[in-house]
């Protein structure tokens, strides 16, 4: 059993949506503490009409974060960012392009032209993802049509995370759990689905190889290190998927489902083995890769992206509004006035979130949002109506009853929201840790330098440190009473 009585340090570099988040742990009696050693802003670029992602400026608070801790012996560093965007290295191993954004307005329409190359159940039997247009498949097509003359060039994919690993490491190499949300890996072999990719024009010798979850990628670089103690620090692939590390973090199987709630819903449980059946395609569910030779079998949800989209609108109108006030707010409005489905492609992109509500309350027969407030508790509504949706559908998948819902994230922290998902789904819901993409991070580092014996002790340091809060389901009758009239407005079909 590995020593929990000395302290350790790890360093997780925690990449969302909006913003980036640097977390320095101390592991000290088998207590876990965290603390935020930099934030900074993720905003994306626009230019030559498309949407990308700043990578070098993301690199250079990278450096900076890593100034605020060269004092420090840290025993492993990680990183963690969301799926499905890519990097392109050219012949001297440079960024040949800022990697463009997965809401970029190429891939429109993208996927019917695949499916007429290769059809989407082949698709789902090699891969078992969810067909979503923003997945690195349909990107790298839209690519072969729009930019052939950088993919030809190109020497080496790698995702997002990947992309900070290598410049941390020189080491280039695909971590699996975000290998699989590009829809070109196979879940059983867990290596690259080699035969679709050159099916639909990409080289199999593009990406790099994969590598499991806790592996040591390599350690700084001299140039990063600058001759600081960080000089030899191993640098740790998690679930470098963020998803896959907020799992990582807690127990989420047999009668527990996990919901991570952030700029995306993630609904899902672990599993031992991946679920690719027509019904699972039917139901358009993905098997992503988990840690320690686990499966998450999960669907994506809009997630709080709505919200998220209605404040950067009234932001450019000169009307500020802080989540914490748009839920008090929401939780004065009257219940049901307005219901949306959070999956609609109107919401996935629009400038103007607001304006894509009132469409979408318009085309089916109900009053527009007509205040802050309102519009805030139409997505909450929306969002716990949708979780109920989904978790009705993985038992059926799953064959099993889900009992509870573990909501991890910085969503875990909105409690009108947990509360509706209580009542929505009927279900008690334990919310916690709002951190736990970072710990899941963390808790990966701690396992790959043995800190820890199994993926089961290190959950438990997380649980232990971390207490979780209750929600139990209150008037679920009145909810029930809403689920046919949004199963209508869903028109439930699968993309």
């Amino acid at each position: 059993m590995p020593n929990m009585a000395h302290s350790k340090s790890y360093l997780a570099f925690d990449f969302g949506a909006e913003s980036g988040r640097v977390i320095l742990a101390h592991l000290h009696l088998g207590i876990l503490k965290i603390e935020e050693v930099h934030r900074f802003q993720n905003e994306p670029v626009e230019y030559g009409g498309s949407l990308h992602w700043d990578a070098p400026r993301l690199w250079f608070e990278v450096r900076k974060a890593l100034t605020c801790v060269e004092h420090l012996d840290l025993a492993g560093i990680g990183v963690d960012a969301w799926g499905v965007d890519y990097a392109l290295l050219g012949e001297r191993g440079e960024l040949l392009q800022n990697p463009y954004h997965y809401r970029d307005r190429r891939t429109q329409g993208i996927m019917e032209e695949v499916f007429r190359k290769v059809p989407r159940e082949e698709i789902y039997q090699a891969t078992g993802i969810q067909f979503m247009p923003i997945n690195t498949l349909y990107q790298l097509f839209a690519a072969q049509r729009e930019t052939p003359t950088i993919l030809a060039a190109a020497r080496q994919l790698l995702t997002i995370p990947d992309l900070f690993n290598y410049w941390l490491t020189g080491n280039a190499v695909c971590e699996f759990t975000n290998a699989t949300t590009t829809q070109l890996v196979d879940p059983f072999r867990r290596s690259w689905a080699t035969d679709l990719m050159q099916k639909i024009g990409v080289r199999p010798e593009l990406p790099a190889p994969i590598v499991e979850p806790g592996t040591i990628i390599g350690t700084l670089l001299p140039s990063v290190a600058q001759n600081s103690t960080l000089a030899r620090t191993p640098v740790i692939a998690p679930a470098c998927h963020d998803t896959g590390s907020a799992v990582a973090a807690i127990t989420a199987r047999d009668d527990t489902a996990f919901l991570s709630s952030g700029t995306w819903s993630l609904i899902g449980t672990e599993l031992d083995a991946p679920i690719v059946t027509p019904q699972a395609l039917k139901l358009n569910f993905t098997n992503e890769g988990g840690v320690n030779g686990t499966t998450r079998l999960l669907k994506n949800v809009m997630g709080l992206w709505m919200l998220r989209g209605c404040r950067n609108y009234w932001s450019t109108k000169g009307q500020s509004a802080d989540y914490r006030g748009l839920v008090e707010l929401a939780g004065r409005e009257p219940a049901f006035k307005h219901l949306v489905d959070p999956d609609d492609e109107c919401f996935l992109r629009t400038a103007n979130m607001p304006a894509a509500v009132d469409d979408f309350c318009r085309k089916t027969n109900q009053p527009a949002p007509s205040s802050p407030g309102a519009y805030a508790r139409c997505v909450m509504e929306s969002l716990a109506l949708k979780y109920r949706q989904v978790l009705r559908s993985l038992e059926q998948l799953c064959g099993k009853r889900i009992e509870q819902i573990r909501v991890i994230g910085g969503g875990s922290k909105n409690r009108l929201l947990n509360q509706f998902t209580a009542d929505a789904t009927g279900k008690r819901v334990l919310a916690g840790p709002a951190e736990a993409t970072a710990l899941g991070n963390i808790a990966i580092q701690i396992l790959a330098t043995g800190d820890a014996s199994s993926l089961q002790e290190v959950r438990a340091v997380v649980d232990r440190s971390f207490p979780t809060e209750v929600f139990e389901p209150l008037e679920t009758d009145k909810w029930e009473r809403q689920t046919e009239r949004f199963e209508q407005y869903c028109e439930i079909t699968y993309a």
